[in-house]
């Protein structure tokens, strides 16, 4: 019996793991090997420009929270 890859499409849970993981540099070799292997750039492209764009709101909200109680 050979050991065929399985080339299942990734889940969602699976793609915003790898985003999290490049974003912090983390990404296991096995993850990588599967992302390239059965993910579509196309699908990390939007969720990396996704994960982008919420951090750098997440961390404009969080300035001007403390910019707001400091009194400035």
């Amino acid at each position: 019996m050979s050991q065929e890859p399985d080339h299942k499409p990734l889940t969602f849970w699976q793609m915003l793991h790898s985003v999290l993981a490049a974003a912090f540099g983390v990404q296991s070799g096995k993850n990588r090997a599967r992302d390239f292997s059965q993910g579509k750039p196309s699908h990390f492209i939007l969720m990396g420009l996704l994960f982008t764009g919420v951090f750098v709101l997440l961390l404009f909200g969080l300035v001007k929270l403390i910019l707001h109680l400091a009194g400035i």
